[in-house]
């Protein structure tokens, strides 16, 4: 964006969120917040995605929309309860976005809208990109979901769908479980190990989200690191890190009956997932390797 702007952040609370939110500040941009509660600042504004509702005041007044809402996938175990809020969550907080966009008399000149790698499902061999067809299971057709939820909003205003892999940062995301299995003595091999992660930085997710805020590309682009990392190696980085043993292998069938679909979408999934739309548009990566990211946290 060029010059001061103001942006709009749903889920801004959250670790995403108030990373960007951060980096936006530096940056002498204003930032609200959308908050489900009564408004304590001169920058929230209160809405309730639950009830479709949001003044449409309060998107005339953005120049940007950034919705990162959502239930987090790395709270364990997903019960069939919390499964359907994964997804009520995001269809519920990016179709209010998106109808306010729409009725909006002064609409952002873009609508950036979370969703996520796990769009292409298990896919060993293959190198997924932004033109890759949905994949198998849960977390695939929850963001298939998710980003036809924000589709209408192309009509008003430029919406971006940023896939985003597994997010290295100190606390939070789906690193969260694997950190606690490390700080507890208990990594190792999850299944074969082989299978690919897709990652990036939690500097470098905030930074890819301002880069697209200023972007002329639309429709669904990859957030993740340029090298993709063997699982084994993620774990392993980690333990090392926090200075525990690597030595516990998990089985994959042990996986799948302790977690279920967590299991295999967020731990056994094998994904090469491409981020050269967004180097080729000019974006540059702080934390290159995966060594370098975890060393950052």
């Amino acid at each position: 964006m060029t010059g001061p702007r103001t942006v709009l952040i749903a889920g801004g609370s959250g670790f995403i969120g108030t990373e960007l939110a951060a980096q936006l500040r530096a940056d002498g941009h204003t930032v609200l917040i959308l908050v489900r509660r009564p408004a304590r600042t001169p920058t929230e504004r209160t809405w309730d995605p639950e009830a479709r509702w949001i003044k449409t005041g309060i998107i005339d007044g953005a120049d940007a929309v950034v919705n990162l809402s959502g239930a987090s996938i790395a709270r364990l175990p997903w019960t069939l309860s919390y499964k359907r809020e994964i997804l009520q969550s995001r269809l519920q907080a990016t179709s209010t976005l998106a109808d306010a966009i729409l009725r909006s008399e002064s609409p952002p000149e873009v609508f950036v809208s979370g969703s996520a790698v796990g769009f292409y499902g298990d896919r060993p061999g293959e190198l997924l990109t932004e033109t890759a067809p949905v994949g198998d299971g849960f977390l695939a057709k929850v963001a298939e979901a998710w980003e036809r939820a924000a589709a209408p909003a192309a009509a008003r205003t430029r919406v971006v769908l940023a896939r985003t892999g597994l997010v290295v940062a100190a606390n939070g995301g789906a690193l969260k479980p694997l950190r606690l299995m490390a700080k507890a003595g208990l990594a190792g091999p999850l299944g074969s190990g082989d299978q690919t992660w897709p990652w990036i930085s939690l500097h470098d997710e905030a930074a890819a989200l301002r880069h697209l805020l200023d972007s002329s590309l639309s429709g669904p682009v990859n957030l993740t690191g340029p090298e993709p990392a063997p699982a084994s190696l993620v774990v392993r980085e980690l333990a090392e890190q926090l200075h525990r043993p690597y030595w516990l292998k998990t089985p994959a069938w042990a996986l799948k009956a302790a977690l279920a679909d967590a299991g295999k979408d967020l731990l056994l999934s094998d994904q090469d997932v491409s981020s050269q739309m967004l180097a080729a548009d000019g974006f540059t990566f702080r934390d290159e390797t995966l060594e370098k990211a975890l060393a950052a946290v």
